[in-house]
């Protein structure tokens, strides 16, 4: 399990970035090693899920819209988004998938949020 955060810059995410971008890292290596012998690997990486351990945020309606907002499909993302990620990797219809990191992000790490403007900063 990889987080949108290490794939685009969010303030005050430097510890889980580092730590995320890492998991890439070793992923990506793991995934070199392991071609040879037909064993691929992969990691997901979402974005806000709707989870206890982010209930401070998603608890908070300020701290929820903006999340919201930052997330172009228009919403956070629930435990079953991941999960079906998690299912699809570890099923037969990906088996030539390796060495990628899948966005379970809503569009957070890859596209402009709706409605946001230079002047949101």
């Amino acid at each position: 399990m990889s987080s949108a955060g290490a794939m685009i810059g969010l303030p005050n995410h430097d510890a889980i970035a580092a730590a995320k971008a890492g998991v890439i890292g070793l992923m990506r290596s793991a995934a070199a090693t392991y071609a040879a012998y037909g064993i691929g690997v992969n990691a997901v990486a979402p974005g806000l899920i709707d989870t206890p351990m982010s209930r401070s945020i998603t608890s908070n309606e300020t701290s929820l819209n903006a999340s919201i907002a930052m997330h172009p499909l228009g919403r956070i993302g629930t435990p079953e988004d991941v999960a079906c990620a998690i299912c699809w990797l570890l099923g037969p219809l990906s088996t030539w998938v390796t060495g990628q990191a899948i966005g379970v992000d809503g569009g957070l790490a890859t596209l402009k949020a709706r409605g946001r403007t230079s002047s949101n900063r």
